[in-house]
């Protein structure tokens, strides 16, 4: 998955004009590959303590507020996650015993609300740790801010939160892999400490700094800029500027990293680690129990086995077909796939792996082969809960989707995986589009393949948060057939 930090000036106490740049912010990073937009703190109403204070009705929103739905729309439009910075009203907003300067309401927090590629909020973290004038404005946050995209787990800081040891340290002890800090640093010398987090707790650190100049009882004055991303060993990889040249609504700077590597695969031990709870919903063949969903004959069998899915997964398979724009549907490729099939799927990628790898011990053969072939303990094909699936022109003719279906990373170049960079623009709007429509209709992606999507299984669960997968391993019934 590529990630963009953004850098813009926000307009002093216009949250309409910041939500609108955020919104076109999001639209180019999704032109540029890009999977997640992460924004400075305080980026949706400017970095200002004493027009927040003095408006704390109009100066601080929810993750509904109706100003914030260029953004939410952004994100369904476009594909991607957004991980926005605001003043956030608290949950007991206008029904505590009103505080001095507020209204009658409770304080606000200085909120990361997570916006996921269907616009829908993924999650929501509030500041930790507060720094001199925002203690006498807004309260606390409790929770640690963690969600997973992509099958990677990210971890959400904000500003201050940095400055605690802790915080990252828990963060990876909780198996987050990247680390996204919204912040406001005047001082560019304090980046260099970015540097020690990363490798200090082996992970992949996005920084999105703020620009221009913040007001408060005690102003923290200009920030420095230049947000940027670190890997676990250390080193930055990529820098934006100091902002100097940004005017409040009238410039912005994307900086985007690669977290491709740092994807959950198949073969991780937390995948096999979620229980199941078959929920015993039948397999139906996808040819009479859909005739309006095309279905390749790319890998057609003589039980016809392929063709079927979970019942619960052909539903948001045409949910998602109804959709998507004009001019484009889905094709089903390949469905159910038996143990046995996928054994051999399996174990003959990792003979190709042996041949070409003869340094490689078992272990890292087993893992890597997971990038391709599910392992089959695990396999949501075996389990009726995967769909192998692209798009199609109204007509049914093919289209750019940057590789065929099926394609190894090996033959690809890594060009299979679903957020890779440098595809041609068409095939880079088509993903977006499939990615679109099948996020929203439940469905998640294995990052590895453009075309892998699952819904029930463990891989999903993990991904989502569920507590249990829906779907285990299942036999084709010869009546189901």
């Amino acid at each position: 998955m590529i990630i963009a930090a953004a850098q813009f000036t926000p307009v002093p106490r216009d949250i309409d004009a910041n939500a609108a740049q955020m919104a076109a912010l999001i639209t180019e990073a999704a032109e540029r590959g890009a999977g997640l937009v992460v924004f400075p703190e305080l980026a949706l109403s400017r970095y200002d303590l004493e027009a927040i204070a003095a408006d704390p009705e109009g100066m601080t929103v929810t993750p509904e507020d109706a100003r914030l739905a260029p953004v939410r729309e952004a994100c369904r439009e476009s594909g991607v996650a957004a991980v926005v910075n605001a003043p956030g009203r608290g949950a007991g907003w206008g029904h505590l015993p009103c505080r001095e300067g507020y209204g009658g309401g409770s304080r606000p927090h200085i909120s990361s609300f997570v916006y996921g590629p269907d616009g829908a909020l993924l999650t929501r973290y509030d500041k930790r740790h507060l720094s001199g004038a925002e203690n006498d404005i807004f309260a606390p946050g409790t929770a640690h801010g963690r969600f997973t995209l992509g099958g990677i787990r990210f971890a959400l800081a904000t500003c201050f939160d940095n400055h605690f040891p802790e915080v990252p340290e828990r963060a990876a002890a909780d198996g987050c892999r990247v680390y996204l800090a919204s912040s406001f640093h005047g001082n560019a010398e304090w980046l260099t400490r970015y540097a020690d987090l990363a490798r200090e707790h082996g992970l992949h650190i996005v920084l999105a700094n703020g620009t221009g100049t913040g007001t408060g009882l005690d102003s923290p004055g200009p920030v420095c800029g230049r947000s940027g991303a670190w890997l676990p060993t250390g080193e930055r990889v990529a820098v934006a500027g100091d902002g100097s040249e940004l005017v409040p609504g009238g410039g912005s700077e994307l900086v985007l990293t690669d977290v491709r590597d740092r994807i959950t695969l198949m073969a991780d031990p937390a995948v096999a680690a979620v229980p199941v709870r078959e929920c015993d919903e039948p397999l139906v063949d996808v040819w009479t129990a859909a005739p309006g969903l095309l279905v390749s004959g790319l890998r057609d069998d003589e039980q016809g086995a392929f063709s079927h899915l979970r019942e619960g997964v052909l539903r948001r398979l045409l949910a998602a077909q109804e959709s998507l724009p004009d001019g484009l549907r889905l094709q089903l490729v390949e469905g159910y796939r038996p143990l046995a099939l996928q054994r051999r799927y399996f174990e003959e990628y990792a003979d190709e792996l042996r041949a070409t790898h003869p340094d490689w011990d078992a272990a890292r053969i087993h893992e890597a082969a997971s990038r391709y072939v599910s392992p089959p303990g695990i396999a949501p094909h075996s389990a009726g809960s995967a769909v192998d699936v692209t798009l199609v022109t109204a007509d049914g003719d093919p289209v750019d989707m940057g590789t065929p279906i099926n394609a190894s990373p090996e033959e690809s170049d890594r060009a299979c995986y679903t957020g890779a960079p440098d595809l041609p623009p068409a095939a880079r709007a088509h993903r977006r589009v499939l990615n679109a429509a099948l996020t929203k209709a439940g469905l998640v992606n294995y990052p590895t393949e453009w075309w892998h999507w699952s819904y029930g299984d463990r891989y999903w669960a993990l991904a989502t948060g569920a507590e249990h997968a829906l779907y285990g391993p299942k036999e084709l019934d010869p009546q189901e057939a």
